[in-house]
Formats: C-alpha cells, structure tokens, sequence
C-alpha cells in the first residue's frame, strides 16, 4: 500500500520537500474530496493511499520536467477537481495559479478548498478555454499552462498555448503511447508556433502505471484565429 511516508520520499526524488504545514494541507484537501464527492461526481479515485499515489504524486511528477521554483504564473486547464492546480500550490506556494473549469460546481467546491486551506494567489475561473483564451486578462499571460484532461495532444496545445507568454511552457501529462501522441503533432505546433522542447517518461511507484510529461515551448505570438470554437477543434484538429 502507498501510504503517506512513501508519498514524501517520492517526493524528495523530486527535489520537494514538504513542510509538516503543508502535508497537513495534502490531508486536509483529501478530506474535502472525498467528503464533497458524496453529493457530486469529483473523483472515481477516494481510497487515501490512491489519491496520494495517483492524483497527489502524478501531479507533481511535473517536476521533473521543469523547475517551479523558477515559475510565477500557472494557469491548470481544465482542473476538475483541482488536479494538478491545488497540489502544485501546496508543494510551491510561491506560484501565482489561476483554476480554470467549464463546470460551475466545481469551482464552487475549489473555492471552498482554497478558503479552508489558506491559499493565496490562486483565481478560479468559470468558463471555457477557448472563451477565457481570447480574454486579453488570460492571453498569454502564463509561464505555464498545464493539463491533465483527457484529449489528443494537438487539441490540447489549441486550447492551451494561447494562453503561454513567449518563451514558455505549455506541460501536458499524457499515458504510455509516447508515439501515438506525437504523431502528426509536429503540424499542429508548428501552426501555434511551438515544439516539443522534451519529454518525460516515469513509472508510478506502486501502482507501477507508465506516464508521460510533455513539454512544449511557445517561441511566438499565436495567430489571434486560435483557438477555433470547440466544435471545430474537437471536429477538425490541427
């Protein structure tokens, strides 16, 4: 079983050490989890050794791609539940985050999170990604936007690095089919003026489940037609 000693010495694999303060903010955001995902549908994931391994852990897996304590501003696209935006706070508070979600509700049940565990500098945002990243108060205005939602990469990198300051970093955590992802990517980010700069593969320790971090670099203004409306994205990928 994964159990919370573990999730620290993964961590500090990962050069991230965790005050005493902020391990008691891991708990206290696995509790209002698990309590709120009675009454509406957060996680499929509520057993504590899990959410440590697979939703704490796995979030800050990031770290290995890149250093955040060389980054002021996050944007999570797409958050969910708060994955990997709330743990990437506890573990850096330095880090300006903004939560973005279609869903209402859970930027409700977020903003009741943030409150209760005393984070600063985090902004929930209700609203769509393609919208928000037409908002001159969004657009390209991150070091880093980053996701852990579910789609292809060349759809991801529309809705998200419209959203990335020049010379920074959209990051996507992605599965085990490394090749399938960046088949026919290289179009798609060259038409958002990006690469893929470098690109993480690791084992979850117990659970032994392959992953993936991509890190894409934006070296340039994106033309302002991107990102296309939902539909089109989803219909007609780049």
């Amino acid at each position: 079983m994964f159990s919370l000693h573990n999730f620290l010495e993964e961590l500090q694999k990962l050069n991230v050490n965790l005050s005493k303060k902020q391990v008691d903010k891991f708990n206290d955001f696995y509790h209002l989890l698990v309590e709120k995902n009675k009454v509406m549908n957060l996680t499929g994931i509520t057993e504590y050794d899990k959410v440590l391994e697979k939703h704490f852990l796995d979030s800050l897996e990031v770290a290995r791609a890149i250093d955040f304590n060389t980054i002021e501003t996050v944007i999570d696209v797409g958050t969910g539940a708060g994955f990997p935006g709330i743990p990437l706070k506890i573990a850096f508070p330095n880090l300006k985050i903004t939560l973005l979600d279609s869903l209402n509700k859970r930027i409700k049940f977020l903003e009741e999170v943030v409150e209760k565990l005393d984070l600063k500098d985090v902004k929930l945002v209700h609203g769509r990604a393609e919208d928000i990243a037409r908002d001159k108060e969004h657009r390209e205005k991150y070091h880093v936007a980053i996701s852990r939602a579910v789609a292809s990469l060349n759809i991801l990198s529309e809705y998200c690095l419209p959203f990335v300051e020049n010379g920074y970093y959209f990051i996507s955590y992605k599965g085990d089919k490394v090749d399938e992802e960046k088949k026919g990517i290289e179009k798609a980010l060259d038409t958002l003026q990006s690469k893929i700069e470098n690109i993480e593969v690791f084992n979850l320790p117990y659970s032994k489940e392959s992953r993936s971090i991509f890190l894409i670099k934006k070296y340039h203004n994106i033309d302002t037609k991107y990102p296309r409306k939902a539909g089109t994205i989803q219909k007609k990928p780049l």
